[in-house]
């Protein structure tokens, strides 16, 4: 069995420290699960509607834009969206 140096093993300790510091902020500082949003439905009305794209105010006040649309302003669906996020589905018309 070969001995190790000094700087070999000051190096190793090291590196294994910056390793359980960059685990432990990971986890705690920017979980993992931050990255998954959570759907939110909501029942609202078409605020305004022009080539294919709809917009409506939701609760959070965030105005969605929903592409795809074709409804007539006024018109009152069910949306889906990703919390804090600016774009919207059709769920139900």
């Amino acid at each position: 069995m070969t001995e190790w140096s000094d700087s070999k093993k000051h190096g190793l300790i090291f590196g294994g420290a910056l390793a359980g510091a960059g685990l432990i902020l990971s986890t705690l500082v920017f979980p993992f699960w931050n990255l998954i949003r959570s759907d939110v439905y909501e029942d609202i009305e078409i605020l305004s509607s022009a080539d294919g794209l709809c917009y409506a105010n939701t609760s959070d006040h965030i105005p969605k834009k929903i592409q795809n649309c074709y409804l007539e302003a006024g018109t009152k669906v069910k949306i889906k969206f990703g919390e804090g996020l600016a774009w919207a589905t059709i769920v139900e018309p």
